[in-house]
């Protein structure tokens, strides 16, 4: 029986796997992650996605790999990891008062099929002061995550609604995952 493993270091990812009842085996593939000129968003973390799972796919060719790569998106701007706090904060107060999208390329290999998706779910921030801002960023929960934030801790008090997957704002769509593991003949539920 195939393993499933998962081509990503994130604790966050590592976790939702662990609630499905998964067993998974981790190992983080080392690519550039750099973005090509003119690259579209979308296009962008699917391509990370997908680089992700070949690396480890060629690897464990008769497993089940996992990638994802997520982002955050605002005036077709990406905003990734925060490389320090002043950049946590500019990005929060870009995200302040408006509604962004989150983005994950999901990419899954098992043998010669290859799943490649890009899962989209609106993010609409409240107004928030320079106080809340500079608190939120002094927390530090944001400093590893694309926006700067993170839903499922403190930064769930920034935000005022969410439209579409929860789960992709965290970092892995499980519903389409789900969707695609049971096309690979393995069961979840």
């Amino acid at each position: 029986m195939s393993k499933i493993i998962l081509a990503s270091g994130s604790p966050r990812r590592k976790t939702l796997l662990a609630n499905l009842g998964l067993t998974f085996e981790v190992f983080k593939p080392k690519i550039n992650e750099d973005r090509v000129s003119g690259e579209r968003p979308a296009r962008y973390c699917v391509r990370l996605a997908r680089t992700k799972a070949t690396a480890v796919a060629e690897r464990f060719s008769n497993d089940i790999v996992i990638a994802a790569d997520t982002i955050v998106v605002i005036d077709d701007e990406i905003l990734g990891k925060p490389s320090d706090r002043e950049d946590a904060k500019r990005m929060l107060n870009k995200l302040s008062g408006r509604e962004h999208e989150v983005m994950t390329g999901l990419s899954v290999i098992h043998g010669d099929n290859v799943y490649v998706h890009c899962e989209r779910t609106g993010v609409k921030f409240r107004e928030l002061s320079e106080d809340e801002i500079n608190a939120y960023s002094e927390t530090g929960e944001g400093d590893d995550k694309a926006g700067a934030y993170a839903v499922q801790g403190k930064g769930a008090l920034l935000i005022e609604g969410i439209t579409g997957d929860y789960y992709n704002v965290v970092g892995l769509p499980i519903c389409k995952l789900g969707e695609i593991l049971k096309s690979e003949g393995f069961k979840i539920l």
